[in-house]
Order: C-alpha cells, then sequence, then structure tokens
C-alpha cells in the first residue's frame, strides 16, 4: 500500500517490507512464501518472533545490509552491522536510528522487564524524505514524546507490548501523520482488535489497518 510516497507492507506481527529507492524489512519472521529480496533488514531485538536467521537468510542478496542490535550478534551466518542505541548509521542515502525499546510495567516472574532498556530497539527510518518510527517490543515510554515522525508502527497486542489504550496515548503523544499498528493476535497473549484501538486514536491521525 502507498502511504506517503512508500510503500508498507505488514505481513502480519511486527513484520514490514518499507520500500521507496531500497527494499526495507524489519523483523522479518512473517513473510510471503517468495518474498522480493532485501537491500536492507533491520532486527529491534532477539526474541524468535522478531530474529528468525533463515527468514533474514532468505532475504539476502549481494550487497544486502544487516543491522541489528548487539544481542543478535550470536549464530547469525551472514554479514551485520551492530548498531547501538541513539547511533544513526547512514547507507546509501537511507538513515536508520535506533531509539529506546522496553518495558515499564510488562513484567516476568519477579519484576524481570520481558524487554529491558538498552537490549533491544525501536527503529527511525527516513527514506526518500519520510521518517517511518517501528516502535520495536515496548511499553509507552518518555522517548517517545520526543519523536518527530511521519508514520508510526506501534505495538497493541498487550502482555509483552503496549496494549491498545497505551499504544493510542503514544499514537497521540508522537502525532505522526498516520499509525499502524502491529504485534497482535498472533498470539493467545496478544489480542487485541486495531478498530477499537484506531477509536481511541486522535482523529488528526489516519490509522492504517494490515497495508498490503
Amino acid at each position: 500500500m502507498e502511504i506517503q510516497g512508500l510503500n508498507i507492507v505488514h505481513f502480519g506481527h511486527s513484520s514490514f517490507l518499507i520500500e521507496g529507492d531500497k527494499r526495507v524489512y524489519i523483523d522479518p519472521y512473517v513473510l510471503p512464501a517468495e518474498p522480493k529480496k532485501a537491500d536492507l533488514i533491520l532486527v529491534t531485538h532477539e526474541h524468535f518472533d522478531h530474529f528468525d536467521r533463515a527468514k533474514i537468510k532468505e532475504l539476502i542478496k549481494q550487497g544486502t545490509e544487516v543491522i541489528i542490535p548487539p544481542a543478535c550478534a550470536s549464530g547469525l551466518d551472514c554479514k551485520f552491522r551492530i548498531i547501538r542505541e541513539d547511533e544513526t548509521i547512514e547507507l546509501d542515502g537511507i538513515k536508520v536510528t535506533a531509539v529506546p525499546a522496553y518495558n515499564i510495567n510488562k513484567f516476568r516472574m519477579g519484576n524481570i522487564p520481558f524487554h529491558a532498556k538498552g537490549e533491544g530497539y525501536g527503529y527511525v527510518i527516513e527514506m526518500n524524505g519520510v521518517k517511518v518510527y517501528h516502535a520495536g517490543d515496548t511499553d509507552f515510554i518518555p522517548e517517545m514524546k520526543k519523536l518527530k515522525v511521519d508514520i508510526a508502527l506501534l505495538p497493541i497486542g498487550g502482555t509483552y507490548t503496549m496494549g491498545m489504550k497505551e499504544a493510542a496515548e503514544a499514537a497521540n503523544a508522537i502525532k505522526p501523520s498516520v499509525v499502524i499498528p502491529m504485534h497482535y493476535n498472533t498470539m493467545k497473549e496478544t489480542k487485541a482488535e486495531p478498530e477499537e484501538f484506531a477509536k481511541l486514536v486522535n482523529k488528526a491521525i489516519n490509522v492504517v489497518i494490515n497495508p498490503q
């Protein structure tokens, strides 16, 4: 689906394809049967439903760049680059900035967050003059209020990430032109209704559900 001059496809869960001058995949865990090869692959964190080594290998061609957090370096059988939080990497006209993504109120037993600060990221991708924010697995964290982006991809499934109410609060704070909900209805713990989420978002923000 064309959104602000970019072709954006949500395959499911947190897996996206963003196409402009280059073809960028984010968290390729869900893919079509015969996906197009990638120019750039971004991984938000090491959990299996975001960091799938086999799917990454399927997308690689000569010249493909793979950008990962440090925790994903083990066992990845391809060339990659490690990015640090708040670092920006520029690749052939695309700017990728790693931004914080973590839990402040979602815990395992023993008050251990499912996603601790610094272990994984969200990304701001600037391509063709458009800034796209993929939030990764996160709650509504204070750092989001500083973001200035055009399109925001936000988890709404709860349990491990923001639920619908939190995600709407995040969208309303970030104020993108477009928000796309993700990370819902792929696990029994992540049930959500994107149409209900859309009702909680300010009317000035266009909510696009499952762009194809």
